[in-house]
């Protein structure tokens, strides 16, 4: 048997992310046994420097609280998709959480496991709002070295 090509899911806590994961196990999991995918699950938490920002007196203790309600909602986020994955049929998924800016620690996912493709999910922000934030999928698209694969949660019919 061929060994299976590596997938990394890049995971935020939208709907649109776990549309797309949904998504995900659906079409390319069908069954366990059949999918010629591994699949990584990559969760980017922020640094806690930069959600509080400047550091002054009695910065410490802000800090340590922000650090650890960052940790405990990345481990609700995978522990998330860990169940969805499992309630799928997949339960062999390797997950991360990793430090950083989501853009960068995609890549460097790609790059440090080889993948063959990347899937995210895509916020659907306008033109204005994504020129703003900046787009993780767009950069992704132009920057990981794999193909990349951005799942679209459908608009709905109104």
């Amino acid at each position: 048997m061929a060994e299976k090509q590596l997938m990394i899911f890049a995971l935020d806590d939208s709907d649109h992310s776990f549309y797309a994961l949904e998504w995900t196990l659906d079409h390319f999991f069908p069954s366990p046994s059949a999918s010629s995918f591994k699949l990584i699950i990559v969760h980017a938490k922020p640094n806690p420097t930069s959600v509080i920002g400047a550091v002054g007196p009695g910065t410490t203790d802000m800090y340590t609280m922000v650090e650890t309600d960052i940790k405990k909602t990345a481990q609700k986020i995978i522990d998330k998709a860990k169940e969805l994955s499992k309630s799928k049929g997949v339960a062999n998924v390797a997950c991360e959480i990793l430090e950083g800016d989501a853009r960068n620690v995609i890549c460097d996912a790609v790059e440090r496991h080889h993948a063959s493709l990347l899937v995210m999910g895509s916020h659907g922000y306008g033109t204005f709002k994504r020129a703003v934030l900046g787009s993780v999928s767009d950069y992704c698209s132009h920057h990981a070295h794999c193909s990349v694969m951005i799942v679209k949660k459908p608009k709905p019919n109104n």
